[in-house]
């Protein structure tokens, strides 16, 4: 059986989050033991926004999205997310 490490103490999220990103947790807990959870009341972190579209660019979209096998809405999130990704680069 394999020696777990300690789990350091973290001042804030933004340490923590930098420690997991480099680090393996299987060093650190036995997953064979790991207990599933739900959290049901969670609040989703996404607002609903209503947006007017040309019928030609809804139509094209979804034609994508289909090609790629995904729902065009997902698909539209993953493409406004990497224009303004490219946008944000190029204002800088």
């Amino acid at each position: 059986m394999k020696k777990l490490k300690r789990i350091p103490h973290f001042k804030n999220d933004e340490q923590e989050f930098k420690f997991w990103a480099s680090h393996d947790v299987s060093d650190y807990a036995d997953l064979a033991n790991a207990t599933k959870v739900t959290f049901p009341n969670l609040k989703p972190t996404t607002r609903l926004m209503a947006i007017r579209l040309p019928i030609s660019i809804i139509e094209r979209l979804k034609a994508l999205a289909h090609q790629r096998d995904v729902p065009y809405q997902s698909l539209m999130k993953v493409l406004l997310n990497r224009a303004i990704s490219q946008e944000a680069r190029l204002s800088r």
